[in-house]
């Protein structure tokens, strides 16, 4: 960790090329994305203002030249030359005071949950960059922090818009949130998304934040393992349970709603197909619950496309969330440019097979939103019984 790729710094690539004539074009339209902040290079010129962003770590930054260029600063200095982010770990002590105690040597520490945490978010840290040039949670090497044993009996791990909190469980229904990787996996994921689409937690685009994570979560887990895609369980938080509960994950990505069903969490809700779209009031309009559809979806790109799940469907999705979601993205939105991404990166068999996996769960891709149609039940508010877990 933390070794660094030789030579120096890559050449500034151009979005436009100058003798075109289309730089302003191409600086106006890549200004008006609210992810990136456009700068002008001012006198002293194009390579001294990316020099600048990259030095300040504004990494999504893009510097216009006199001539129309536009070039950016995360393309200046190659990620692989990034150090890997830090992993502190704090000890609540069962208290809900943020952050808590620091534990001075996690990785020694003699207490598991200490110890696991730190391992655990290496991994992820470690995953993020050698399959998707990542640096962290921000792309800038951001400290990754997490606080144990928050609360009593605390059921559910988090991601609170700045840090990590994990809840040990009440023993009857759950164990230490920290018991599976794929859980620490998603729940830093819901960093990366707020770091880079800023998907709004509501909806079908809150359920697609919650995809997104599951679908990162299980690509660490089986990343970690060197599993194929066809040898994966697909389970999300498999480890999370007590023995008193009949459920086999909290999610099952290969068969949504078949993942728990029991007398006190009740039966796992999720639909697998745009036909038992949940419309409800609860859970911010059903975003653990929706996020079936889009998690079979993956599933079947990956099962289809054969080989390891995270290359290529894991970096068709990447990619998506990175590039080319706004904040309030719908289903229709993310299953179009999931295909778009699938052709760009590589070509048109694996735009088919993405094509595919999304009419199976009752999306096509290639219809306009007149063309679209949603089918949705309507989910009863009296039903009290089912925990959501893994926000």
């Amino acid at each position: 960790m933390g070794d660094r790729t030789e030579g120096g710094a890559a050449p500034i690539p151009a979005f436009a090329n100058p003798a075109s004539g289309r730089g302003k074009e191409a600086s106006e339209a890549i200004g008006a994305d609210p992810r990136f902040e456009l700068r002008d290079a001012g006198p002293e010129g194009l390579e001294s203002a990316i020099r600048a962003a990259v030095e300040e770590g504004a990494r999504r930054v893009l510097v216009a030249g006199g001539d129309g260029t536009i070039a950016t600063a995360a393309a200046a200095v190659p990620k692989a030359l990034a150090k890997s982010p830090a992993v502190t770990v704090y000890d609540c002590k069962h208290s809900q005071t943020l952050p808590g105690t620091l534990v001075p040597k996690p990785s020694t520490s003699t207490d598991a949950t200490a110890k696991r945490t730190w391992k655990e978010t290496r991994a992820v840290a470690t995953f993020y960059r050698n399959v998707f040039k990542r640096n962290s949670i921000d792309d800038a090497g951001m400290t990754l922090l997490s606080s144990i044993h928050f609360g009593t009996k605390f059921n559910n791990a988090m991601w609170n818009g700045a840090q990590m909190l994990y809840g040990d469980g009440d023993n009857q229904l759950f164990v230490d949130f920290t018991a599976g990787n794929d859980v620490i996996g998603h729940e830093l994921t819901h960093g990366v998304t707020q770091s880079t689409a800023r998907l709004i937690y509501q909806g079908q685009t809150g359920a697609l934040n919650e995809h997104l994570s599951d679908v990162m979560g299980t690509l660490v887990k089986q990343w970690l393992l060197g599993l194929s895609a066809d040898r994966s369980d697909w389970l999300i938080g498999k480890e999370l349970f007590t023995a008193n509960v009949n459920a086999r994950g909290v999610r099952s990505m290969s068969h949504p709603g078949t993942a728990y069903d029991d007398p006190i969490l009740g039966r796992d809700p999720q639909p697998s197909h745009m036909s038992g779209y949940v419309e409800t009031d609860e859970d911010n309009g059903g975003v653990h619950i929706n996020s079936g559809i889009p998690n079979r979806a993956f599933y079947e790109t990956a099962i289809t496309a054969g080989g390891y799940a995270w290359d290529p469907a894991g970096k068709v999705w990447f990619r998506t969330l990175e590039e080319r979601l706004r904040p309030n993205a719908d289903f229709h939105d993310f299953a179009s440019a999931t295909t778009e991404v699938a052709r760009d990166l590589y070509g048109r068999d694996l735009q088919l097979i993405v094509e595919n996996a999304w009419r199976k769960v009752g999306l096509d891709p290639s219809l306009t939103r007149s063309g679209a149609s949603l089918r949705s039940r309507r989910r009863s508010s009296t039903r009290t019984n089912e925990r959501r877990t893994i926000p």
